[in-house]
């Protein structure tokens, strides 16, 4: 164990929240547990036996919870082919059925299915009907476009119904779907879609950010005929462009590519539990993207697991996730349908209306559940935000934090600042399962600084250099059984040579996923940052997480990164600081940031040196990039610098003086 973790661990006496036997008793998972007990015989005394059962008895979990979640679709005769005890090429219900859009519109009565608010504080809403007729008249207009099974369809979308609406009605026909957010530049979609061939392309014209209208059409224009096969651009009416759809090759208004079509049954086609969903991107930070390929089923019992038993989603919940479409928590979202829940979609900056909006939202609805990034809460922190005092939060009952680690501050600050009674879950998985690994439960304790437990399912383990189990200390992230929301495939991979090489090189036959994470006494887990992001001074492995999370305790300090630079046969670790206006990194501040890190964190986290930047550079999603600016500042090309928001920024780490001596 870290000395870090030595500290955060003796602070943490108590568990930040207990959930009362009332709330036990309410939840889904409750529920699940006693069914599980009175069809099995065994007793579970909490959540980490039934995790046990879940890992050891994997089949027999993933066919119980088929039945439990009442999935629309054939299971077929067997419920794992194992490949020969393989992880590579292991298949969940090799004979099953399924649709996953079937599955969320299972529903079709006058209930709201999602309310959508922009920056302007406009609002929409679509009850699970209307939602149903939308989809209809998408797949005609698909199907009149030639769109069969198999095919792509990509999104260039903000994060609208319209973009939900044409996901389902693709999925229906077994089309393969694919999405980036407006933001993206170029040749950031041309990394990305240009891989994948689309035979449809939808965009808006354009959208809101911070105040601001960003036209989208230009851009299309110009990615468009990198898109081989694409046959048709369709244009959604949405902030205004400075182009009309007929500007544009074989483009056609979204009035038009449904002209003339009235709503009927939807047509599922019932595809294999395996046959592909989703194509999700790698962040590509290190090259052009990785095409990683999800399938229906996989992608809908791993999502309806994690609603239900995890989260607690129940009908006519009402569920937020601050996401773009460029995102895996976007895909995550959706699949909330599936549960009956209503889905709360906001387009645009967060921090819009003096950083009110998202509360503003969420507190007219009644959402309960309300999700976002550690970034965000820790932004809301910054700023002295207090909207458990400025808003009505009484049906919140879950708080998910995801995109970077949670540092125990930010727990402290949503149980003070936010709602004292809630259940918090950090939660950790991405885009590589479009789910998660680790995340909360409703049964357990809320220990300060940690992720609950691993998900059910999921034989999540952390493993020393030795690929061994790590009981003293962190270590690699790993999982040594199949599950269901494992990769298809990689798009254009067909002997899975990147896919090995993406996970399980390392070990032999084991899933690592390249998060460098240590296990605590309560069952948890606390996540130090990205195994290849992980520092090595003097051969010791430290994570870049326990850093961050002690400087930015530091009053003059917004954020901060911190990488390892080559230096006289060892590493030394450099931390860049972003400062707060008015601030400057003078010799007392330079003390104070290294007197905290040798205290909170250990003297081998102290940085050799630190330097001021005013900007840090990020992803499409907002999680710092610490390898890029390793890259830059030992002088290696960046080979894909349309996966960051703000790639200007790099500029700031380049040939830096401070680092040649």
């Amino acid at each position: 164990m870290t000395d870090s973790a030595r500290n955060s661990n003796a602070i943490s006496s108590e568990p930040l929240w207990v959930p009362s036997q009332k709330q036990k008793e309410s939840a889904l998972l409750f529920d699940f547990m006693g069914k599980i007990s009175k069809k099995t015989g065994r007793k579970f005394d909490n959540y980490a036996d039934l995790w046990r059962w879940s890992v050891d008895f994997s089949e027999a979990f993933w066919d119980f919870l088929w039945d439990y979640c009442d999935v629309q679709g054939e299971k077929g005769g067997r419920v794992l082919d194992s490949n020969g005890g393989q992880m590579l090429g292991a298949r969940f219900f090799p004979e099953g059925q399924i649709n996953f859009a079937e599955n969320n519109l299972r529903q079709r009565d006058k209930q709201t299915a999602i309310i959508f608010r922009n920056e302007t504080g406009q609002e929409r809403s679509l009850s699970y009907a209307d939602l149903y007729e939308q989809v209809s008249l998408w797949q005609q207009a698909f199907i009149r476009e030639g769109v069969r099974e198999g095919d792509r369809v990509a999104a260039y979308m903000p994060n609208t119904p319209e973009t939900i609406i044409a996901f389902l009605a693709a999925a229906s026909l077994g089309a393969i779907w694919s999405s980036a957010s407006p933001d993206f530049g170029v040749q950031g979609v041309i990394d990305r879609f240009g891989q994948i061939e689309p035979k449809i392309l939808i965009t808006a014209d354009g959208y809101h950010y911070n105040g601001k209208v960003i036209d989208c059409l230009p851009k299309v224009k110009d990615v468009q005929p990198a898109l081989k096969g694409l046959k048709k651009t369709v244009v959604i009416p949405f902030a205004g462009s400075s182009l009309k759809p007929e500007a544009l090759p074989d483009a056609v208004g979204m009035a038009d590519f449904t002209a003339g079509l009235k709503p009927k049954e939807v047509e599922f086609k019932r595809v294999d539990f395996n046959h592909p969903l989703f194509i999700l991107f790698s962040s590509g930070t290190t090259g052009v993207p990785k095409c990683i390929v999800h399938g229906h089923g996989g992608t809908l019992l791993q999502h309806l697991k994690e609603h239900r038993l995890q989260t607690n989603i129940k009908p006519g919940d009402k569920v937020f996730y601050f996401t773009t479409c460029g995102w895996m928590m976007w895909n995550w979202l959706v699949t909330g349908l599936a549960s009956g829940a209503t889905l709360l979609l906001y387009d645009g900056s967060p921090f819009f209306s003096e950083g009110r909006v998202l509360w503003d939202f969420t507190s007219a609805h009644g959402c309960t559940l309300f999700g976002t990034s550690a970034k965000y809460i820790d932004a809301l922190k910054s700023a002295g935000m207090n909207p458990g005092k400025t808003h009505d939060l009484s049906a919140l009952r879950t708080v998910t934090s995801t995109g970077s680690p949670l540092v125990h501050e930010s727990f402290d600050y949503i149980y003070k600042a936010i709602k004292p009674d809630v259940h918090l879950a950090s939660i950790s998985g991405g885009t590589d399962i479009v789910s998660c690994f680790m995340l909360g439960n409703p049964l357990s304790p809320v220990w300060r600084g940690e992720i609950q437990g691993p998900g059910l399912g999921m034989a999540v383990d952390v493993f020393d250099e030795e690929g061994q189990p790590a009981t003293i200390s962190a270590g690699e992230l790993v999982c040594t059984k199949p599950f269901p929301s494992m990769p298809v495939s990689f798009w254009n991979d067909p002997e899975r040579v990147k896919y090995k090489a993406a996970y399980f090189e390392r070990f032999e036959n084991i899933w690592v996923h390249g998060d460098w994470v240590e296990k605590t006494p309560h069952g948890g887990f606390i996540i130090h940052g990205r195994s290849d992001a992980t520092l090595n001074p003097g051969g010791v492995r430290i994570g870049t997480a326990e850093i961050y999370r002690q400087v930015e305790q530091i009053e003059g300090v917004q954020e901060s990164i911190a990488v390892g630079q080559d230096w006289e046969g060892d590493v030394r670790v450099i931390l860049f600081v972003v400062l707060k206006k008015g601030w400057e990194l003078d010799e007392n501040l330079t003390k104070e940031i290294k007197t905290k890190i040798r205290n909170g964190a250990s003297p081998r986290h102290v940085p050799a040196k630190i330097i001021a930047v005013s900007d840090i550079p990020r992803t499409k999603s907002g999680k710092i990039t610490e390898l890029a600016v390793r890259d830059v500042i030992h002088g290696r090309k960046i080979k894909n610098v349309e996966a960051l928001a703000n790639p200007d920024s790099l500029q700031l780490y380049k040939n830096l003086q401070e680092l040649q001596g």
